[in-house]
């Protein structure tokens, strides 16, 4: 599915690459997206002519392209190669953001709502994982899951250790009989917690809205090119009208989502259960535009520059603004991270 870079890496690419997105008006885009349940209405519009509909529409071509690792998908972005991709609030703060590219989120699409999860094969609440060794792709959002889930008993990091292991390697981590706690995400969490003794002892449903889905857009690309922002987000609400469609033609398009995802239909319903999409541009733009969502942010900036996502050298989590309709938090001079929730409000209006 997702979610995380080292800010070492990150702020190499993104030093270097702070200009490299053309700014000046074009006529053809590429945005990039990688496997997540939340994310597989890009791929099924492409293959069934919804972008090419809503591209024609703005005299545009959107190219929409599959990075087979979330990591290198958001590098790619960073580096000037895409104008938009699928990220994690999180992972958009603490990569482009922080390495300075500037970057827009203008499609809230979900938020995990128990696709993240903490797993132990040795204990059946999460109490019981002090002392353990954990294994989770560290400084993701699996990381920040297992924080907050220790918070709520009362427990620190300092209590356990942890074992980076990669998003590809965590299943088979799993089954090792060294292992006795795996913190992952859907479609691996499935698979994880199958697994004869394992217990899911906390997952993202306890922390609702924290971990967010986004389309963002480079920021000086999207001043430049309007039409392009108008162009997803009409892109997007037609197609998840019918990932949401309970008549045949809804069946077909999941059943397309869930081959284009790697698994059937069933595997997919099953992981959309535990996504909390936001379905029309009403309710997206209303959680964008609401009191939570700077909560939210404070919460996750805070988590960031403990762990140094924000920079070696950063002295406070307030060096990269972020700009939300309510409140901007942090800098106001060096904003990086903004949530434009305008062309949900278009759409919700029907001015698209």
């Amino acid at each position: 599915m997702k979610r995380f870079l080292s800010f070492a890496a990150a702020l190499a690419i993104g030093l270097c690459s702070i200009t490299a997105v053309s700014a000046a008006p074009k006529k053809e885009f590429n945005i990039a997206w990688t496997i997540y349940v939340g994310w597989m209405p890009w791929p099924y519009a492409a293959e069934s002519g919804i972008v090419k509909k809503w591209a024609d529409k703005y005299g545009i071509t959107i190219n929409v392209t599959q990075i087979n690792d979330y990591v290198e998908s958001i590098n790619q972005y960073t580096a000037g190669k895409f104008d938009g991709v699928t990220v994690t609030n999180m992972d958009a703060l603490t990569i482009p953001a922080a390495g300075g590219v500037d970057t827009t989120a203008i499609i809230m699409g979900d938020y995990s709502n128990g696709n993240d999860g903490v797993v132990l094969k040795k204990g059946k609440t999460l109490a019981d994982i002090k002392g353990q060794k954990i294994n989770l792709v560290e400084l993701s959002v699996s990381h920040y899951l297992l924080a907050r889930g220790l918070s709520t008993v009362k427990l620190q990091e300092k209590d356990i250790k942890t074992v980076n292991t990669s998003d590809a390697d965590i299943v088979a981590a799993a089954k090792s009989p060294d292992t006795t706690a795996v913190v992952t995400w859907n479609p691996q969490l499935l698979e994880v917690k199958s697994e004869p003794g394992a217990a899911l002892v906390f997952d993202s449903s306890k922390i609702p809205g924290e971990i967010e889905d986004l389309l963002v857009v480079n920021t000086e690309t999207l001043k430049d090119n309007p039409n392009l922002a108008k162009a997803l987000v009409g892109i997007w609400y037609e197609t998840i009208a019918l990932m949401k469609d309970e008549s045949d033609k809804g069946k077909a398009a999941r059943e397309a989502m869930a081959k284009l995802s790697g698994t059937n239909l069933a595997g997919f319903e099953t992981q959309l259960k535990t996504t909390y999409m936001y379905y029309t541009p009403k309710d997206g733009a209303a959680f964008m535009t609401g009191a939570e969502l700077p909560k939210i942010m404070d919460q996750v900036r805070g988590f960031c520059f403990e762990h140094n996502l924000l920079g070696e050298k950063v002295k406070s989590k307030d060096a990269v603004g972020i700009m939300t309709p309510t409140k901007t938090l942090g800098s106001a001079k060096n904003v990086k991270l903004r949530f434009d929730a305008s062309y949900m409000t278009l759409a919700a209006e029907g001015k698209l």
